[in-house]
This record gives structure tokens, sequence and C-alpha cells, in this order.
């Protein structure tokens, strides 16, 4: 016989028969951290026109107020889009913070947060998450969370959300800046 062949047969009763290495179900455990946190939500301040433009004397006014408001909150980490203006209206807090940061992309559903939250492990965490007048409160809906306004208009530059996030409910507190 074959040796290849014998290995196989021997290889087949000793499955049959029980006798190989037998698997125990592991446990499964729930990350209680999982989709909770503090989550402090802005979108960028003032900006000039155009799809990647940056921000008027009156943005980086309001970034460093944003900076004044939010510098003792013990935020962990910084998530914006790739853009100039999210990127500037986190710069005084990141320059004093020396905070982490992310780039997700903007969508009209908030997944892509949520993507880069669970992928870096962020969930239970304070973050600051700089988004745009389109994509600010779907992602609070994406987080279980509603909306303490409508709409975020084209001059709406002056809204902090702060979304507390238990596991079994979201408070949304909406705050001027």
């Amino acid at each position: 016989m074959l040796p290849g062949i014998r290995n196989f047969i021997i290889m087949l009763l000793l499955v049959s028969c029980g006798s190989g290495p037998s698997r125990k179900p592991l446990p499964v455990t729930e990350d209680s951290t999982f989709l909770t946190g503090t989550f402090f939500m802005v979108r960028h301040a003032e900006k000039f026109g155009g799809v990647d433009s940056t921000l008027t004397e009156a943005g980086h006014a309001r970034a460093e107020k944003l900076y004044r408001l939010l510098k003792d909150s013990g935020l962990q980490k910084v998530y914006f889009t790739p853009f100039k203006r999210t990127v500037q209206t986190a710069a005084p807090l990141l320059a004093q913070l020396r905070l982490d940061t992310v780039f997700y992309m903007p969508d009209t559903t908030g997944e892509s947060l949520i993507y880069e939250i669970t992928r870096r492990g962020d969930w239970g965490k304070r973050l600051l998450i700089i988004g745009h007048s389109n994509t600010l409160l779907p992602m609070m809906r994406a987080l279980d969370a509603k909306p303490p306004v409508d709409s975020i208009g084209d001059q709406d530059y002056g809204h902090l959300f702060i979304l507390y996030k238990h596991r079994d409910s979201t408070r949304v507190r909406l705050q001027q800046y």
C-alpha cells in the first residue's frame, strides 16, 4: 500500500473513532463598551466657498472657541473628514492637547464613522467628531440618538451636540458655542 493512502486510512479511522482532537466551544463574551461613549459632534467652522476650502477668519476664531470649550473635557481622540476645513477646526485642540486623530469618509448614513470607531477600538471613549452640515444628523441617528434639531443650515456653525451613549439609551445635549 502506498504511504500516502495508508496515512489517509489511519486518519480516517482516528476521526471516525472519535480519538482525534476535539474542540470545546469558547464562551462568547460581549464587550461592555461596544456602541457606548461620549461623542462631541460639531460641524466644521466657517469656510470660504469651494469643495475643499479653508476656514475664514471667523472660522479660525470659532475653532479657538471650540478649543476653549473642550480643553478640559477629557477628549481622547478626534475624528474628522479629510477636508481642510475639518482639520483646521480641530487644529487648536490638536496643537494644545496632542490628541490622536482619525480620518473617516463623510457619508449621509454614519456607516463610515461607525466602521472607523469599531476598527480602532474607540467605543467607550470621549471622542470629538467634526463633520458637515449634511452628515452630522445622520451620524447621530446611526448612533441611535434623536437629533435635537431637524436640520443644520448652511449658516449654522455654532452647534455642539454632546451624545452620551449607553448600552440601552442615548441622551443628546445641544450647546451653542
